[in-house]
């Protein structure tokens, strides 16, 4: 069963090619993602790398987290579960008048 790895402190410059190629020192690799930013296409300096087995996923942790990649340390350990996140609400002003509204500043009329 393959299983996924949170890989932290990533260089913003690293390419999911090269994170593929370094974990594969450790065993199989399924996949490697770096997460982007929507708005930048920059990456956020993290990612998430899938190992075959448990025992490549163990491999990889021992063997990459805390070491120096592409001069940054590494932060390797199992994935969590993404956690639900409640909905976001309202644009400007959180839903409150669309941060504009509520009163005149103190003025009276």
């Amino acid at each position: 069963m393959a299983k996924k790895l949170y890989v932290g402190g990533l260089p913003y410059s690293t390419a999911e090619d090269s994170l593929r190629e370094y974990f594969s020192q450790a065993g199989n690799v399924e996949s490697a993602m770096i997460i982007m930013d929507k708005m930048t296409g920059r990456s956020k300096g993290f990612g998430f790398v899938e190992m075959s087995t448990d025992e490549d996923a163990q491999k990889a942790i021992e063997m990459f987290n805390g070491k120096d990649f592409e001069g940054r340390s590494l932060v390797v350990n199992e994935a969590r579960p993404m956690e639900a996140r409640p909905p976001r609400t309202g644009g400007f002003g959180g839903g409150n008048g669309g941060g504009y509204g509520g009163g005149r500043g103190g003025s009276r009329w």
